[in-house]
Order: structure tokens, then sequence, then C-alpha cells
């Protein structure tokens, strides 16, 4: 008897129609018949279902098996690991910056040639801000001058320039030069301006930092609140899904001792590779939403082999074969999706994406090694110490879950519908997304940097306004003109004053050594505003082009402001690059691991869905200002220029990772019966419950950091929030279940070409 006649019997044996799948109770696996192996070079085209590709003595059930009967040695080694990492870390000195560099955009071009013609004026700098509450400055006048005479005397300070004063006289701010990265000077750097305006205090004035001044007098982000708050909150809703202290406190503590581990893993990195300063936050808020759910869906697993007989060590080495499979391949998705941030260019936001993918490695490691030795160690234990009853995978062919399959598989074209207009909401206010950077005036009321803000924008006078807290350099290269250097500057002057959005600009001055020209625009706008986006692009287009026309000289905007919004732009311009690979990077691992076209097509669609999803969200919250005082945001901000591209990748591969578990439930039951349907509702009943517990615990997670300081922190927790939310409920438990059932047995084509190409993944 040939292949083909074997499978047809054996399929005939153990087909269960669509009829009869509300009926039938999910057969035990010492029940099931196994399918006999397929030599045959072709490829199934969807008629009969693939062979199940992870064998029973694969190299992850072989470890779980031994981490399951050695569980103390295992527990130790990783205790031991977690030790050396702090250690390592705390050793190590690890540098973080926010620093980022543009070659080849105007504002380094410029920047570079303000430093090669007047090195001082290229210098790093801040704002010191003087008020009096009563009066005027001028009152103080004594006070303020030992202040300036002290600020000129602090380490690393070049020059202090004379105060400017506004027009009624009650607040002045000086501009202080440093020979150093104001990063660099460390947060301690603000006793020591407090020392030297002490004078100023002393008499009654106030005094705040600002500009580039908030890198040093902005405190550290400290998340162990977030932290704190997150974990609480996990362990709730563990307690909820499991009814037993000991399942709960399983996922927790190993995830928990991974994310230690991967917070000293990029801490060690962070002395040779330098991170940005958000990048220890963003690690371990990943590290801890994705270490609980990897261990949540493994002890789950395990729950449901001991209520079906098995031996805990069985157990654990099954576990590890089939849910830990499906951990290894979400963490590759989401470690490839991270990692694809390389793609656009920029360093800053590449090591961003390191970090996190680090964190995700060594949660992955502890899920496939760690959670089966603690699994192995509880054994049937798991279930003491009880606060109701014991829930596994599945209550049986007649629970809830069962029932809503069935109902989906009648009505999937209602199902469908539906949640693709939910979907379509919640993405519509991504149309309107205005990218643009955070400035001080988001800052809690009551800082440093806010309160200089506020001074300075509130003030009337020459060199005040809202805009004076983000002026432009406007750098022009005179060296190859061939008009005279003084009708260059006059015509630039002229062309300054009738730009409409220029508050003021001081005089156009040639540098020493007659290579450039250079003139300080204050915008009437704010930095953040989108008036003055239009004003930098006004300047570099039309401005200055046209007044510098036929002169042979070129003009180049720098400083933060114009910096912020070459960024913007170059992000603007590499997103769909990034989009683009992390799309067929994931569609060619799904489609290896799956053996079919349509499944990831669908889950690359509906990840794109889900993105969109809580792209909008945020434009409502923080562009639109809809409950923004909730997050401790005084007034709407923009979207910061890189959180889209940084979401997008954490996004889909956090959504990859309900895709994944859902579908290997999914692929194992088709892999038995042959029947779609079947297929779909036993794989939607034996994962609803742990996805939506696993998606509520990380949206608690990512909650718990919008209380972070940090607006750009801010934006990513409740981003990630809102996609794993709508991802776990809208896309995971309506739209995929639904569009399978539509599909029926396409959901599994395979050209037979391109099958024979594709590699075998085994565990």
């Amino acid at each position: 008897m040939n292949d083909n006649c074997h499978l047809c019997h054996f399929f005939s044996r153990v087909r269960v129609t669509r009829d009869t799948f509300l009926e039938s109770k999910v057969p035990r696996p010492s029940q099931h018949v196994p399918a006999p192996a397929d030599t045959r070079p072709e490829v199934r085209t969807g008629a009969h279902p693939p062979a199940d590709p992870t064998p029973v003595s694969g190299g992850l059930g072989r470890l779980g098996g031994f981490c399951a009967r050695h569980p103390v040695t295992v527990i130790a080694v990783w205790l031991l690991i977690l030790g050396a990492a702090l250690a390592g870390r705390h050793l190590a000195a690890p540098t973080f910056s926010d620093r980022i560099s543009l070659p080849g955009t105007a504002s380094h071009t410029g920047a570079d040639l303000l430093t090669a013609s007047m090195p001082q004026a290229g210098r790093p700098s801040g704002k010191v801000v003087f008020h009096a509450g009563s009066g005027t400055v001028a009152d103080q006048r004594s006070a303020l001058g030992r202040s300036l005479a002290d600020l000129r005397d602090l380490p690393h300070v070049t020059a202090a320039s004379a105060s400017v004063t506004s027009n009624d006289g009650r607040t002045a701010y000086t501009t202080v030069s440093f020979d150093e990265q104001l990063k660099n000077l460390g947060h301690d750097y603000t006793e020591r301006l407090d020392a030297a305006t002490e004078p100023a205090r002393a008499a009654g004035l106030g005094v705040a930092y600002g500009g580039d001044l908030e890198q040093v007098v902005r405190e550290p982000a400290n998340d162990e609140l977030s932290e704190g708050v997150g974990v609480a909150a996990a362990l709730v809703i563990l307690l909820l899904a499991f009814g037993s202290v000991l399942a709960a406190l399983l996922p927790l503590a190993t995830a928990l001792i991974s994310v230690g581990v991967g917070l000293g893993v990029v801490g060690i990195v962070a002395a040779t590779l330098t991170f940005a300063t958000s990048a220890t936050t963003l690690a371990g808020m990943i590290g801890l939403g994705v270490g609980i759910d990897y261990a949540l869906f493994l002890t789950t697993r395990f729950r449901q082999d001991l209520i079906e007989g098995r031996d805990p060590v069985e157990a654990a080495a099954r576990t590890a074969r089939t849910s830990g499979r499906a951990v290894l391949i979400a963490a590759l998705t989401v470690a490839v999706a991270m990692l694809s941030l390389y793609a656009c260019g920029l360093t800053f936001i590449g090591k961003i994406g390191l970090a996190a993918t680090l964190a995700v490695i060594v949660t992955a490691g502890a899920a496939l090694t760690l959670v089966p030795a603690a699994l192995g160690l509880v054994g049937r234990r798991i279930d003491r110490l009880r606060l109701g009853r014991p829930v596994a995978e599945s209550n049986g062919a007649h629970d809830g879950w069962h029932r809503y399959a069935g109902l989906v598989s009648r009505r999937p074209w209602t199902f469908l519908a539906v949640g693709l207009a939910i979907l379509g909401v919640c993405s519509a206010p991504l149309l309107s997304m205005r990218l643009g950077h955070v400035d001080g005036g988001a800052d809690r009321l009551g800082s440093s940097t806010r309160t200089a803000y506020d001074w300075i924008a509130n003030a009337e006078g020459k060199g005040f306004g809202a805009g004076a807290n983000g002026p432009v350099l406007a750098v022009i290269d005179v060296s190859g003109a061939s008009t005279p250097v003084d009708r260059i500057s006059d015509e630039v002057s002229a062309a300054l004053k009738e730009t409409h959005g220029v508050a003021a600009f001081t005089p156009v001055r040639a540098s020493g050594d007659g290579k450039i020209l250079v003139t300080t625009v204050t915008p009437a706008t704010g930095p953040q505003d989108a008036a003055t986006g239009t004003l930098l692009h006004d300047l570099s287009a039309r401005t200055l082009p046209k007044a510098l026309d036929g002169t042979g000289a070129k003009a180049y905007l720098t400083g933060s402001v114009a910096g912020q919004a070459d960024f913007r732009d170059t992000i603007g311009e590499r997103l769909p690059t990034v989009i683009g690979i992390v799309l067929v990077l994931a569609f060619l691992l799904l489609m290896t691991v799956f053996r079919s076209v349509v499944i990831p097509l669908k889950a690359v669609v509906l990840n794109l869905f889900t993105t969109a999803a809580s792209y909008g969200v945020l434009v409502v919250v923080f562009q639109w200002g809809w409950g923004d005082s909730l997050l401790g945001l005084s007034e709407p901000v923009p979207i910061e220029s890189y959180v889209p591209m940084m979401m997008f990748a954490i996004v889909f591969g956090l959504s990859m990772d309900y895709e994944i578990f859902l579908l290997s439930r999914i692929a194992e039951a088709w892999h038995r019966t042959g029947d779609n349907s079947v297929a779909v509702g036993e794989g939607l009943s034996a994962t609803a419950r742990v996805i939506s517990a696993a998606a509520f615990i990380m949206t608690a997670v990512f909650l718990s950091f919008t209380a972070s300081p940090t607006v750009v922190v801010k934006m990513l927790a409740l981003g990630l929030a809102i996609s794993v939310i709508v991802d776990a409920t809208v896309v995971r438990l309506v739209l995929v279940p639904s569009a399978m059932f539509l599909m029926g047995k396409a959901n599994w084509w395979m050209p037979r070409r391109l099958d024979r190409i594709l590699p075998r993944l085994h565990a």
C-alpha cells in the first residue's frame, strides 16, 4: 500500500466532522493514533494535514525533562547567574546617553561648520533663568552679578553671557556654555549649579534651569514604583486565573529572576555600547511582560497534563516540547522585530532594540530551563494553597470557550465584520498623527525645567516668548561665495524680517576666519508647536535659499530644535524600510514554522491592524489631549518622532506571541484530526483562557509604567498596553478564528516547490 493510501486510511479513522465538533471531547493523548511518517518529497497542498514537525524526543523535550529531574541544580545555577549579572553590571559602570548623530543632515553640517569657525558658539549650552516674584530683577543687580560670576567659575563652564532681561523686568536669563557634553556632567552637577546661584536665591530671586541643561537637572527616571505596581497587579491576575498560590507565584518568580539577569546583561553591554537612557526601562518592561507570559503558558500546559494523569517530569518534558517550542518561536519573532530597527540606519534606535532583544533572549532561556525546573520541583503540589477551583487549558468539550468557538464557526462573517469595524475606529486618528519632540513645556509642574520654560515663555520682550525655549542657529557658508559678505548679510536680514513666524533674530555676524555668517533665530512659537516645524521648513526650503540665490553661499539650520526636526524627517523616511523588513522576516519565519502561506499572510496583515489601532489611541490621548491629565501631562504633545518606529517593532513582536501560541494549538489539532473547523475550535478553546489572562497581565505591567516621569516611556507604555489588549481580544479571539473558519483548508495551503526549499524547524 503506498503512502497516499496509508494517509487516507488513517484520516478516515480520526476525522471528526464540523457538525459534531461541539459534542465531541478532546481526546486524551493516550487515545491519539499517531500519523505515519511522511516520506514523500512533495508537499501537501491542504487536502491532508502535514505531519507533526515536533517529535516526542525533540531537543526541547529532553532539555525540559533534564531540568525537571534536576530542579535544585538548575535553579541554583540561575541564581548564581543572577548574582553574577547584577555584580557585573555594577562593576562595568554602564553609560547611557540620548545624544544622536545624523551625518549628512543640514543640522549636522551646520554644527560642523560652527565648530570649525566658532568653537565657542558650537559648544553645549543651557539657560539659567532668574525671576523676581515682586519688583524686578534689576533690584537685585548685585546678587545677580555674583551668581553670574560664580557660574563662570564652575568646572567645565567656558562662558556665561550677560543676562538678557524681559520688558517687564521680572525675568532674566543667561546662556552658559560648557566644554563637555551636558549628559556627561551627571545629575550631581546640579548641586554645583545650585551653589553658584545661591546669591540670587538669597536675595529673593527664583532660579530655574532650562534649555539643554535639562540633561543635567532632570532627575533620572526611577521606575521601581512602576515595576512594583506591575508585579502586584500581575500577581492578583495570576491568582484569579490559576486559583492557586503556588501556580501564581511560579511564573512571577521565574520572570523576576530572568528580568534581573536580563537587566544585568544590558548593563554589562552598556559599558561598551552606550544605550539610550530609556533602554533599561524598556528592556525591563518588555522582559517582565513576556517573562510572565511565557511562564504562564508553560505552567498552564503543565497543569493540563497533570490533570490528564501524566507524571510531573513527563508533563514538564512534554510542556517544553510543545509550548516550549511556541515560546522559542515567539521569542525569535520578537528578537527579529527588535533587531530590524538597525535597518533604519540610526544606531541610537538600533541599540534600544538590541537592549530589548537581550532581555527577551534571557527571558526565553529562563522559560525553557528555569520554568521546567520549577515545575519539576513543585510537581503535583502546584495546586496546593488553593483559592478556588484549579483552572487549566480546558474544562471539557462543553465549556464556555467551546460554545464560543461554535458560535464563531456558525457566524464567521459577522464576527469578522465587527472585529474589523472596532479596529477601524481605533485606527482612524492615525491619519492626523504629528511627529515631533516633547519639550520642557510637558515636564511636571514645579520641576526646574518646566519652571524655566514657563518663565521664558510668559515673559515679553526681545529674546523672550515660547520660541526662546528653542532658538535656531542659521549658519551660512560663505567660503565659496562670489558676493560680498556684507551684501549677503543684508539679504539674509531682510529675508528674515519678512518671514512669518520669526519673532526675533540676532544681527548676522561673521566668524573670525570669515568663512561663515551666523544668526540666532527665535521662533514665535514653542519647540514642539507645529508652527515651529513649518517655520523651519520655510527657512530651509524657501527663505534662506531665495536670499542666497546667485551668491554662491549656502545656509544650514542647526541647534537642538533643528537637529530634532532632521531626526524626525529621517525617521519618517526610513520607517517604511523597517516595516517592510519586519513584515518580510516575520512572514518567512511563520511560513517556515507552520508550513503555510495563508496563515503567515493573515498574521502580518492583522498585526498591521493592531499596530494602527495602538497608534490611533496614542494620537487621541497625547496629541489630542483626551485624558492626558490622567497621565500627569498638563498639555497635548506631539508623538515623539521615534516612538512609532519603536512601537511597530515591539507591538509586532509581542502580538506574534499570542498568534504563535494560538496557531500552535490549532496546528496540533490539525495534525491530529485533519479537520480545519475542529482544529480552530480546539485551538481557540485551549488557549483563549490563558491568552486572556496573559494579556491582562502584560497590560497591567505596561500600564504601570505610565507613571514614569519620562513622557516617551508613558507613550510606549500606553501604546503597548492598548496593542496587547486589542490584539488578545479583538484579533486573537475574534478575527483570527473567524478568518480561519472562513478559509477552511486553504489555511494550510503550501506550494510543493516552496515547501521543499524552506528548512524544517525541529525542536
